[in-house]
């Protein structure tokens, strides 16, 4: 009975030891298996990242490099596709993980070709407004030719360039303006933020107000080149810049930067950087603080339409006959007193003071009636339909 009962108990401290093998390997594997399946903790620590304002005249291209990563926001001209991919080939860019055009206009698009032709890219965004011209068509043809996919993002939605997050902020909708349809988008690293808006006027920059996403950065990308029709007070009290960038031509027929950007600027303490007078300006980024390549500038000049230049001035110093300069807007409206459109001498053909297409030589300013223009020999300009 004895031999029985020892047998037994051998059996189930064999049993025993089994069966604890068994749990704890199970166990073992359980735990391995846990452990692979955890997300990685993500690298929160911020690289290196550059933000390039090209010096493309009277038009925009920024190219973004972090982490090894590349982006270029618009693409000048059509003058300077060579010369913006001659910057980026400098610069070691072999491959743009992003292509954003904010919208159609030819000093965002015009050389863009050039860059679809001559890099790799992974994703191109362009703006919902479609222009029927040879500047918009040749963009659409690059693209295909690439068999490139493009896309209008979503608001709200969020990409990684490096270390960096871009978080796409407009087009809210659909707009009669192509600048209203820009693509406007903000890009952090670390602690530092660039705001981005295209060409978007005041109308797009409420609407981007309405989605209650966070707007305050570092440094504003000042929209529409600094033009009166962007930065509007709420916009700028929600964003709240330490420093701007403007990007616009020396002597442009716009008249770019407004004094009224420029007043809402020095009033407030923003530091302004601008390509007409430094050229190219980089910024760098290390997560915590940026540094720029140029001193700020300190000439506070704006634009005049007629290409020449006036200091800024405080209020208490301006005379009191002085009125206030017509909101660009209404600039195409009939105003004897104001010029209502711009007439190439050269072709015979007159446009819109806000055409995207006006004469930089052969230019005369006038506030004629339509009819007065038409009877001199005048032909109305096809793309702005004055």
């Amino acid at each position: 009975m004895k031999k029985f009962y020892k047998q037994l108990l051998g059996i189930f401290l064999v049993a025993a030891i089994l069966f604890g093998g068994i749990a704890a390997k199970s166990m073992m594997s359980s735990a391995s298996n846990a452990k692979a399946g955890e997300a990685k903790p993500k690298n929160t620590k911020a690289e290196k990242m550059e933000v390039h304002f090209i010096d493309v005249g009277q038009a925009d291209a920024t190219l973004i490099m972090c982490d090894g990563h590349a982006m270029l926001i618009d693409a000048g001209d059509y003058s300077k596709g060579t010369a913006i991919q001659n910057y980026l080939q400098k610069q070691k860019v072999k491959k743009l993980d992003y292509l954003i055009l904010t919208h159609p206009d030819s000093d965002h698009i015009g050389g863009a070709p050039v860059i679809i032709t001559k890099f790799e890219i992974d994703k191109v965004f362009i703006s919902n407004y479609e222009k029927d011209n040879k500047t918009y068509q040749k963009l659409i043809e690059a693209l295909d030719n690439k068999r490139l996919k493009y896309t209008t993002p979503e608001v709200g939605t969020q990409y990684s360039l490096g270390t960096a997050e871009i978080t796409i902020l407009a087009p809210n909708g659909t707009y009669n303006n192509p600048n209203d349809a820009s693509i406007a988008l903000m890009l952090q690293n670390g602690e530092n933020k660039f705001l981005f808006t295209g060409d978007a006027g005041e109308d797009a920059e409420q609407d981007i107000l309405k989605t209650d996403i966070d707007l305050s950065a570092d440094v504003y990308k000042a929209g529409h080149h600094g033009s009166r029709t962007s930065t509007s007070q709420k916009f700028f009290e929600a964003v709240s810049p330490s420093c701007a960038v403007i990007s616009c031509g020396e002597d442009n027929s716009y008249g770019h930067p407004h004094a009224e950007t420029l007043n809402t600027f020095r009033m407030n303490g923003v530091k302004v950087y601008r390509t007409d007078e430094d050229g190219t300006i980089i910024a760098t980024s290390d997560g915590k603080k940026i540094t720029f390549n140029v001193p700020a500038s300190e000439t506070w000049k704006s634009g005049e339409p007629n290409g020449n230049s006036s200091v800024w001035e405080a209020p208490s110093q301006k005379q009191e006959t002085e009125t206030p300069e017509p909101k660009e807007q209404d600039a195409d409206k009939a105003d004897t007193d104001e010029i209502t459109y711009v007439l190439n001498t050269k072709t015979k053909k007159f446009h819109k003071i806000s055409c995207d297409s006006l004469p930089n030589d052969n230019r005369k300013d006038s506030s004629e009636s339509r009819e007065n223009i038409i009877a001199q020999g005048y032909q109305p300009c096809k793309r702005c339909n004055p």
